[in-house]
């Protein structure tokens, strides 16, 4: 569709003599869908994100422990490492807010569940679960043989 200047079409509408009204509302409605139109049109691709679990370890071991996180996403190309930091910026930023200064967060669980999304947005992490997930250790091997019957622990303590 060919593009019209605006200042082409204020002078048609004059031209034609319509109400001096009429050609204002156009006008406005043009100027209107002409700026929603460039919005669009300058939107930046949108960033791929990858996934992270923070683990909560307060005593530092995994083995036989269960264990709570958080999901939260960033983007594809920075380390995981940076997750916990950009929380860290993001609960700052909160907390410097005046119903941060009211009620401060002092732990990563209450940042994730507490703050809300726009201060995290500039820092560009996502956080996917509020409330803390349960986190299931795995060795991560597939075993050979077809399990039995009740050969899962865990029916085996529902028993």
């Amino acid at each position: 569709m060919a593009k019209v200047d605006l200042e082409l079409v204020k002078m048609i509408l004059h031209r034609n003599e319509l109400d001096v009204r009429v050609v204002s509302q156009i006008l406005n409605e043009l100027e209107e869908e002409a700026r929603i139109q460039d919005e669009i049109e300058d939107k930046p691709p949108q960033v791929k994100k990858q996934h992270v679990i923070l683990v909560s370890d307060p005593a530092g071991e995994l083995e036989g422990k269960d264990f709570t996180g958080w999901v939260v996403q960033i983007p594809e190309e920075d380390s995981p490492f940076v997750a916990l930091e950009r929380i860290f910026r993001g609960a700052y930023d909160f907390n410097a807010s005046p119903k941060g200064r009211r009620m401060p967060v002092k732990k990563v669980g209450e940042a994730c569940e507490v703050v809300s999304a726009k201060f995290f947005k500039e820092h560009k992490v996502f956080i996917k679960t509020k409330e803390p997930v349960l986190v299931v250790r795995t060795d991560n091997a597939i075993p050979t043989e077809k399990p039995g019957k009740h050969s899962d622990s865990a029916t085996d303590d529902l028993s």
